[in-house]
């Protein structure tokens, strides 16, 4: 009985509110009299006056009905109903003024936010954090509820599905807004008549009719509806957040009840405004998490009425062109096996292209030797061997006092492929008079090849067989006389215009024994027709044998 004497005064009272409110206006618009000493809000009070006066009125008659009587326990029943929907009535209606009081949400500025900062808020977040931090550090328990625990944390993952669908919604917005710019069919594709003309005016048509509509649709029923329901969340969200201030401070008056055995009116208030907003949350939270799961899914299932409707009509209005379109005659299965075939046969020409290009690479760049670091070579070879040997391929400029200075096409001999620190972009390398570290990325393993008197078999002594494993310089450049034809020994990579390559082996006529600047280090020759300078050292006359030497590999 009790249950429905409340929800019946619910019902009315809010029904009664609601067209009060509504009617207020007009009610003052038309400048009638007040009705009653108290006017518009006399009426409001008189179903909560009429409430509870029925349990007084119940007292009344227990107080003059004899207690052997047989209406006396039904009027104790009826007494004790009423004072049980008093006491939910008055629970309901605090619930609904916190609800209120914290799920609003308020834009406010910096300064708004400073000016609201006074002693009193002070005290309450420094007591709170006190008590969070004794929590924390295990020195008062903490007070767990399962119930409101599991809530929370499937509302924490509705608001994170809300949230990620939001984010990739504003994404495919965007990138269907970049769709729609892109118009390829506008461009002179220099493509005379054919399946081109089908495809550009079934774009054009597309692009302005189908995709301005279907994003019209997509963002008013499905990006507004999900703005609404991320808008719906701020309230629980904000109730949660408070709800966690207030469980501080009712945890810490009800130690203080506990140690003192009373607390202050204001105190008192505090724990039933926790009380209040827990089982606001405890009662509320569940239907709420039920209608945010089924608003998200109804969302889901219209972007996905919208995707089908927007296939549906790109292929009603390209029915018409498909015919015209080559291989229109074969089944589905035909032209994806058709369109499988096709693909594969350009991946296999550009496997075939990625091989080819991998055999045949460009040869390295050489750099020919500096003057008089031929000995120099020799001495670091006898001492280190030929796999120690490395060449510098850009100028390094030392920056520390263990870091060396070298030139480009320096040789050097590697002592240790890492520093102190245990770092393999720092090798340490011997110059043949000095030690120092250099960076590993300019160096280049210096390959050392046989001359061609060994090839023949015409080496010279065993002893210097066994020490040297790579070929001299050819002979110095002033040995080269102009107008001649020489050999090229090594093969040279031209890294300018105004060089030309070389292969080994290859016949050479030498124009010019020396650049223009007169320096015998260059030469200007002839190959093939094209002139251009190679190192001198690179040259050699045919008649006469080359003794042993070192080059960069071809």
């Amino acid at each position: 009985m009790s249950s429905i004497c409340e929800s019946s005064w619910k019902l009315r009272f809010e029904t009664l509110t609601g067209f009060l409110k509504v009617r207020t206006e007009d009610y003052w618009s038309q400048s009638r009299p007040q009705a009653g000493p108290s006017g518009l809000s006399f009426l409001l009070v008189i179903p909560m006056q009429r409430i509870t006066k029925y349990p007084l009125l119940l007292q009344k008659i227990l107080e003059n009905t004899l207690p052997d009587a047989s209406a006396f326990p039904v009027l104790q029943r009826a007494a004790s109903a009423l004072q049980d929907v008093i006491t939910n009535i008055n629970e309901y209606k605090r619930r609904k003024e916190v609800a209120s009081k914290y799920t609003r949400v308020e834009q406010l500025t910096l300064r708004e936010r400073l000016a609201r900062i006074n002693t009193h808020t002070l005290s309450k977040k420094t007591t709170r954090l006190g008590q969070l931090l004794k929590q924390e550090a295990g020195l008062v328990p903490k007070t767990e509820d399962k119930e409101f625990d599991d809530l929370e944390e499937r509302f924490q993952w509705v608001s994170l599905c809300v949230t990620e669908l939001k984010n990739n919604v504003a994404a495919y917005l965007d990138n269907l807004e970049a769709f729609v710019r892109f118009q390829p069919q506008e461009c002179d594709l220099d493509i005379p008549g054919g399946p081109v003309v089908q495809y550009c005016n079934l774009a054009r048509e597309l692009q302005h009719q189908a995709f301005p509509e279907f994003k019209q649709r997509l963002e008013s029923l499905v990006w507004q509806p999900l703005c609404s329901l991320t808008k719906a969340l701020a309230g629980p969200r904000n109730l949660i957040k408070k709800r966690l201030d207030k469980l501080l401070d009712f945890e810490r008056l009800e130690e203080k009840l506990l140690e003192v055995g009373s607390v202050t009116y204001e105190e008192n208030k505090d724990r039933h405004t926790y009380q209040a907003l827990n089982s606001l949350l405890v009662a509320e939270l569940p239907q709420f998490n039920q209608l945010a799961m089924q608003w998200l899914g109804q969302i889901l299932r219209t972007f996905m009425a919208l995707q089908r409707d927007l296939a549906k009509q790109m292929l009603q209005k390209a029915e018409g062109s498909l015919a015209q379109l080559p291989h229109h005659q074969l089944s589905e299965p035909a032209f994806r096996k058709l369109a499988e075939d096709i693909l594969g046969q350009a991946a296999h020409q550009l496997h075939s292209f990625q091989e080819n290009f991998e055999k045949v690479l460009p040869p390295p760049t050489i750099q020919p030797l500096l003057p008089g670091a031929e000995r120099q070579v020799q001495a670091l070879l006898s001492r280190y061997g030929p796999g120690k040997l490395y060449q510098v391929t850009s100028n390094i400029s030392g920056a520390g006092t263990l870091d060396l200075t070298l030139l480009r096409g320096q040789i050097v001999a590697l002592l240790q492929n890492k520093d102190t620190k245990g770092n393999s972009s720092r090798w340490l390398v011997d110059t043949g008079g000095q030690r120092g570290y250099v960076p590993a990325g300019k160096l280049e393993l210096y390959h050392v090849v046989p001359s061609e008197e060994k090839l023949r078999g015409q080496a010279g002594p065993p002893d210097d067989s066994r020490r040297l494993t790579s070929e001299l310089p050819p002979t110095p450049a002033p040995s080269v006389p102009a107008g001649n034809q020489v050999v090229a020994v090594y093969p040279f990579v031209a890294r300018s215009s105004h060089e030309v390559s070389l292969q080994a082996g290859q016949p050479v006529t030498v124009l010019e024994a020396q650049d223009k600047k007169g320096n015998p280090e260059w030469s200007l020759v002839e190959v093939n027709g094209h002139r251009g300078y190679v190192p001198s050292s690179f040259l050699a006359r045919p008649s006469s044998p080359a003794p042993w030497g070192w080059s960069l590999p071809s």
